[in-house]
């Protein structure tokens, strides 16, 4: 009868205070058994010998080089393909009674002779360091809004210190969103780690000669907070673990809350989002502790949110153009003089006049770059063309690589003219149709005719500009008479 190393520490504890055959009936032994342990002086454990012979044939041995070898060369091979392998070729010899037999093969010989496997060293998780954000796709949960699929992803940022969680809904993984994401999880949070790490989405990082950059528009986020940004290696996404492996919990949490609530659909977006709130406010009451120690080691945030435009005045110049960040823009002449708000947004930049938005343009990155629009300032180069020879944004009134072109004929042809005779085509596409006027230029110097602005017009007019006839039929109100007369 064999035990346990359990039962002989029992049966040594009883038969201090029993007889041998009393203390091995209490240990669950008989007492021919226990005398053998009490004599012996040791535990099963230690009395078992190592088993050396086999109790079947190898019928791998033969032929075990060449499966090292196949194994070798490719490590993801499996036993069960290679099994398969092996009967196609002699099914006489080997069976799939052998897998296991071939499985065990193989697990000793990469345990012995394999290659290295990757190792995932555990981190030390300091508080206040740093926190993780990483998109999770929630179209598996077929969630619907008044009954219609709702396609969607979540940004999910996190503490890994005290697993504070926030999450936003987002549908592409885009600049803005990644920026209106990490905004609103910071002002719920109320401070920011010294570091945010993300894994490689083009939004935050770019790939250059095989190394990898932070974008400006990233960057400058980062900045506006006093953080550190980081990401992890590409295609090594574990080194995001802790927003890793949290997207599976989430996902997993609301999957068990959506069954709780009886149904996947909502009346609205909004009824959603509090759906969402709730359950982040539910886990991370969970987690008090952790996050009051780690919100006492986190950096203070700015006067505001990143994505938030900030506002100022300014007066439009003589040059009719506004200065804003360092950067040159122009606007329509009529407002030279006028007093401007601007909206500086991270992307895009708005000015408004009274209460009125006169204008909406792409935010320029960097300073001492300019965004010059010719049809702001056309009109007053037809009155004054001398202005153009050496106007410092020249280069910004050749709308399209036609225009160029048209620029340099006119000039091989007559210089002194050329720029007058230019400013009447840029005038053209200021008042009409541009890819109109660029198309006619481009026709006109393939035919190799000089593109004056009086023989664009007449292309444009004559074959560009045909204004389809359309004929209405005007209904007889007869008929509708009729028609209700029937229905009575």
């Amino acid at each position: 009868m064999t035990c346990t190393d359990k039962q002989v520490i029992r049966l040594k504890k009883m038969i201090k205070k029993n007889n041998q055959e009393i203390a091995a009936a209490k240990s669950g032994m008989t007492a021919k058994t226990a005398r053998k342990y009490l004599t012996a002086n040791a535990l099963p454990s230690e009395l078992k010998k190592p088993r050396y012979w086999k109790t079947r044939s190898n019928v791998f041995s033969s032929i075990w080089p060449l499966i090292e070898d196949m194994i070798g060369k490719s490590p993801g091979l499996e036993g069960k393909t290679i099994l398969a392998h092996l009967i196609e070729k002699d099914s006489t010899l080997y069976k799939l009674e052998h897998l296991r037999t071939l499985q065990r093969l193989i697990r000793n010989y990469r345990a012995t002779k394999g290659p290295e496997k990757e190792i995932i060293f555990s981190q030390e998780l300091i508080a206040g360091r740093q926190s993780q954000s990483d998109y999770t796709s929630m179209n598996d949960l077929s969630i619907t809004i008044a009954n219609e699929k709702f396609d969607h992803l979540l940004f999910h940022f996190i503490l890994p210190f005290s697993r504070w969680e926030h999450v936003t809904i987002s549908f592409s993984e885009s600049f803005e969103s990644l920026s209106n994401g990490y905004d609103l999880a910071v002002f719920a949070l109320g401070g920011v780690a010294c570091e945010h790490r993300t894994d490689n989405l083009s939004a935050a990082v770019y790939f250059k000669d095989g190394e990898g950059y932070f974008t400006s528009n990233w960057q400058e986020l980062m900045d506006h907070y006093g953080v550190k940004p980081s990401t992890n290696n590409p295609g090594v996404s574990h080194e995001n673990g802790s927003v890793e492996k949290s997207h599976d919990l989430l996902k997993k949490d609301i999957n068990q809350q959506l069954y709780l609530r009886g149904s996947r659909d909502f009346s609205s977006v909004k009824e959603y989002k509090l759906f969402l709130n709730k359950l982040i406010e539910k886990r991370n009451s969970t987690r008090k502790d952790k996050i009051i120690e780690e919100v006492a080691h986190l950096k203070n945030l700015p006067e505001r949110k990143y994505s938030v435009p900030v506002i100022f005045d300014l007066t439009v110049s003589k040059f009719s153009t506004v200065l804003i960040n360092g950067s040159i823009y122009s606007v329509p002449s009529r407002l030279i003089g006028h007093r401007l708000r601007v909206y500086s947004h991270f992307d895009h930049i708005k000015l408004e006049f009274g209460n009125q938005i006169i204008q909406t343009m792409p935010k320029i990155i960097g300073k001492k770059e300019r965004s010059i629009n010719y049809r702001h300032i056309i009109h007053g180069l037809i009155r004054k063309p001398g202005a153009f020879a050496n106007y410092a944004y020249k280069d910004a009134l050749f709308p399209h690589l036609a225009f160029r072109k048209a620029y340099d004929i006119l000039k091989e042809t007559n210089e002194t003219s050329a720029d007058k005779n230019y400013l009447q085509l840029l005038h053209l596409a200021a008042i009409g149709s541009e890819s109109e006027v660029c198309l006619a230029i481009e026709m006109l110097i393939e035919d190799n005719i000089i593109p004056m602005a009086l023989e664009v017009k007449k292309l444009v007019e004559s074959k560009l500009g045909i204004t389809p006839q359309i004929k209405v039929q005007v209904p007889r109100l007869n008929d509708y008479d009729s028609l209700l007369q029937t229905i009575h």
